[in-house]
């Protein structure tokens, strides 16, 4: 349950601060914000994020980092469902934390007539919509290259052998990280990279007034934020093992005899 409950308030964080600067941008019709700034915030917001519970949970704030763990990292699955829940439920608090903060400047830019998409458009702020030129397939692919970068650098921020940044600093560059994958990548769908981080705010806009367009839109789109970034993650954490972590050399024990992969691990730590 602590897990649980650190993963509900570091997602919760992450989507405030990063919703927030998109809320800002928007409703503010570019005058206070910009793209630089939302991919700045967004990558300060995963910082500030995984620093609050890190120290709990491991600061997973992502189905798709979690599942990425469980499969090549031998994080229990018992702990997977859990961990998905709470970062769904963080999500969704965290919309509705900027929902209540912003609400008189959403009336005042849409005049109180939720849409999801167009010129007073605000269902964007909270998840990730394609850009017009983009096919289903085209986003597919989008998800999965976003995720796979950003599974692939945590893997790597996180090898021991790998000359990782000092712990106290490996936040730092898992937002850094999101911060590039969204000024080189985010103009296609936005770079959702996560499901919660998707999912849980656009579930708060269906209940929230702009109602069930936020699930047909774009031609249902709201599942490629879902299933892509899983696949991705999956794609990013294989790519890195088969061809760096495979390879590091072998470390042997005091007389000379080589260790089990297991035993190599923890003898470094």
């Amino acid at each position: 349950m602590r897990e649980a409950l650190a993963e509900f308030f570091g997602t919760a964080l992450l989507i405030v601060f990063g919703v927030g600067v998109v809320a800002q941008t928007v409703l503010s019709g570019g005058s206070q914000g910009s793209p630089l700034a939302i991919n700045l915030c967004w990558g300060l917001a995963v910082i500030l994020a995984v620093y609050a519970s890190a120290g709990v949970s491991g600061a997973h704030l992502n189905p798709a980092v979690t599942l990425a763990l469980a499969l090549r990292r031998g994080f229990p699955w018992a702990r997977v469902g859990p961990y998905v829940v709470a970062q769904m439920l963080g999500a969704f608090v965290g919309a509705a934390v900027v929902y209540v903060t912003y609400r008189e400047a959403f009336g005042a830019f849409d005049g109180g007539v939720r849409q999801v998409l167009g010129a007073k458009g605000t269902a964007g702020i909270f998840a990730t919509y394609p850009a017009a030129y983009l096919s289903t397939l085209g986003g597919f692919v989008d998800q999965v290259v976003g995720t796979a970068l950003l599974v692939a650098m945590v893997f790597a921020i996180s090898d021991e052998r790998n000359a990782p940044p000092a712990a106290s600093l490996a936040p730092v560059f898992v937002g850094l990280t999101v911060m590039a994958i969204g000024m080189g990548f985010g103009a296609n769908a936005g770079y959702a990279i996560n499901p919660a981080r998707d999912f849980g705010p656009r579930l708060f806009t269906a209940v929230a007034g702009w109602g069930g367009g936020v699930f047909t839109a774009a031609n249902g789109w709201w599942w490629v934020p879902i299933i892509a970034p899983c696949v991705g993650a999956v794609v990013g954490g294989t790519a890195y093992d088969l061809c760096i972590r495979a390879h590091h050399p072998a470390i042997t024990n005091r007389i000379g005899d080589p260790l089990q992969r297991a035993e190599a691990k923890d003898q470094l730590r």
